[in-house]
């Protein structure tokens, strides 16, 4: 099976399903990047890292809120496929939107296996996305998908939850985490002064490698740069 172009390994791991795409230029202790949630969606930037020798791979998610079932196999899943590929052990989340925030709680709770972040979008603050207490608009009226997640019954008890992204990010800062940030400064589903800011005002704090592109006039969509050159440098950059 191909997928743009390139051959896709389908299976299952732990039951779950599952895809390695294999670049066509062979290295050895290639880079492996792990879309996060939503595969398929704006891969221009996968697309372009294929073709200079990364792998890229994608296990289904039981939901979008980076709940701990899923990061738990997701770390296994990539540990797995970096051994099967002979890989290096640091890999690279790419997570858009709420791929976003399973990509930033997935390296706070690995860091072991990240060697840097490229989020796009990305929902840092729940209160934000999907509950639109801000200036975005709400992903629902009563919210009932993020609360089934995360096993919670009210929007009191999401209020008081303290393992939203926003709530990760000393643990990037404590373990280094380079991150590429790209976000619209016209999203009106999640908002970048309400969710990505936190990020780069942590970030701006410190040494650690960070880079952010605001694009003018840009919604939620279309997720990454017209020219990805900057991400890909970015992550090249970072990649061992």
């Amino acid at each position: 099976m191909l997928w743009n172009g390139f051959e896709c390994v389908e299976f299952e791991f732990e039951e779950y399903p599952a895809q390695v795409i294999l670049p066509k230029i062979k290295k050895e202790k290639a880079n492996l990047l792990v879309k996060t949630e939503y595969f398929g969606a704006f891969p221009e930037t996968e697309i372009a890292l294929l073709e200079r020798g990364y792998y890229l791979c994608f296990i289904e998610n039981d939901n979008r809120w980076g709940t701990d079932a899923d990061l738990d196999r997701k770390a296994r899943f990539i540990k797995f496929v970096a051994e099967k590929y002979n890989l290096s052990q640091k890999c690279i989340p790419v997570g858009m939107s709420c791929g976003g925030l399973i990509a930033v709680k997935l390296a706070a709770e690995y860091p072991e296996l990240i060697s840097c972040l490229y989020i796009d979008a990305p929902v840092i603050n729940y209160m934000s996305c999907p509950c639109g207490f801000g200036r975005g608009n709400s992903l629902g009226a009563d919210n009932t998908e993020i609360l089934n997640a995360l096993g919670l019954e009210t929007i009191g008890e999401l209020m008081a939850y303290r393992d939203m992204p926003l709530d990760r990010l000393p643990s990037l800062i404590e373990n280094r985490i380079p991150v590429i940030m790209v976000a619209g400064d016209s999203d009106m589903t999640v908002p970048y002064d309400e969710n990505g800011l936190f990020l780069e005002r942590a970030y701006r704090k410190t040494d650690i490698d960070f880079a952010v592109y605001i694009k003018a006039g840009c919604d939620h969509h279309p997720h990454g740069l017209e020219n990805p050159e900057p991400v890909i440098d970015f992550i090249e950059k970072h990649s061992f």
